[in-house]
């Protein structure tokens, strides 16, 4: 039974607690009728195997293609909180791969996690830059030793938002799409922390009060990442709230700062976050048309620098989507699974991987665990 969802349990008993609240869920969604459940008994305990129903499977996301999955099922999955649920649930059971938990908890965590990321991925809306550096100065402060810190006094959830969630017509904070993505997980995460784990919460708070993890660090403190490049992900198959990202194939272009790739989160019903023009979320093509467009736009400044010319980059692609013969030629060419870094050859703009958040509940949270690693 390969896929699909792991839980491990200590005794049997536990395993039928965790089943019973899973199965009032499933039942409340109406969705219960479509997952597969079997236990096996393993040394020192017992495991659970939750899969999709190959019926449903197959029917409603053919070579686990679950872009379509929304449409397919009517599901508003961006209006409509249990809409959101239902398609995570049903993506999360029909993962290629084996996702484990311990138990039923941290699973419950790591689906609302998900429903935290796509409603804070749609709301956030920026100005993007890749070097410009300014957040909200009643909540924010910055060096070049610690990065963004919040000023104390500060609370941590409320000063993401305001960083990352303008009020209609309030101003927008610069941003590169990497940082935005990170805010929005720690911003989702710290939500789940509120709910479930106060002791993570707080130590967010007192981190990001004394110094931002970012870039590399935050990855690997905070994200597990799914698939490689030798192993990849179908390229279909995404589950809202996955951070994805659109790698740009043109060597040239990418020369030129932050548009080496495009970083976003999937939002379910085939749709992609745009942290630029929050009201109008990318389809995967035109994302793909948007980042082959890039190869066309590249301007010198004044001094001589490589940049963008973000409004050419729209102009190429209206034209280009309103050109049925023009869009398929270069879909067909960006369609494809991305080369290794550093190699400009065949490959396209689709990445081999999915990312999403670690544990958070206590007493198996290794992002609380990692946080408390950096500080001793």
């Amino acid at each position: 039974m390969p896929g699909g969802i792991r839980l491990s349990f200590s005794s049997p008993e536990k395993l039928t607690a965790d089943l019973s609240r899973l199965r009032a869920e499933w039942a409340r969604l109406q969705i219960e009728a479509q997952v597969l459940c079997r236990e096996q008994t393993q040394p020192g305990g017992v495991s659970l195997y939750l899969q999709l129903a190959d019926k449903a499977a197959q029917e409603w996301m053919p070579g686990l293609d679950t872009l379509g999955l929304g449409a397919l099922l009517k599901l508003q999955s961006d209006r409509i909180e249990d809409d959101l649920l239902r398609e995570i649930w049903l993506t999360l059971l029909n993962c290629p791969l084996s996702l484990e938990f311990p138990d039923a908890a941290e699973l419950f965590s790591a689906v609302r996690i998900r429903g935290n990321i796509v409603r804070n991925a749609a709301r956030t809306c920026l100005n993007f830059h890749t070097s410009a550096i300014e957040r909200p100065a009643d909540c924010w402060r910055y060096s070049e030793e610690t990065g963004f810190v919040l000023i104390p006094g500060s609370p941590l959830i409320d000063s993401l938002k305001k960083a990352c969630q303008p009020e209609a017509g309030g101003q927008l904070y610069s941003f590169s799409c990497y940082r935005a993505t990170e805010y929005v997980i720690l911003l989702s995460v710290a939500e789940e922390a509120r709910e479930s784990h106060p002791e993570l919460l707080q130590q967010l708070q007192a981190q990001w009060e004394t110094k931002a993890i970012s870039s590399g660090l935050f990855h690997e403190v905070f994200m597990l990442e799914l698939g490689t490049l030798e192993q990849p992900l179908p390229i279909h198959y995404y589950v809202p709230g996955d951070r994805v990202w659109f790698r740009n194939p043109d060597a040239a272009s990418s020369e030129v700062a932050g548009y080496e790739g495009s970083w976003v989160f999937y939002l379910g019903g085939g749709q992609f976050s745009n942290f630029w023009k929050s009201d109008k979320p990318f389809n995967l093509r035109s994302k793909a048309i948007e980042i082959h467009h890039w190869r066309d736009s590249t301007v010198l400044d004044d001094q001589g620098e490589l940049q963008m010319d973000e409004i050419k980059v729209e102009q190429l692609v209206a034209q280009t989507l309103a050109d049925p013969v023009a869009f398929e030629r270069i879909f067909e060419r960006m369609h494809r699974l991305r080369d290794a870094q550093g190699v400009y050859d065949q490959g396209g703009c689709m990445d081999a991987t999915r990312e999403a958040p670690r544990f958070v509940r206590a007493p198996h949270s290794d992002i609380l665990q990692a946080l408390t690693t950096l500080v001793s």
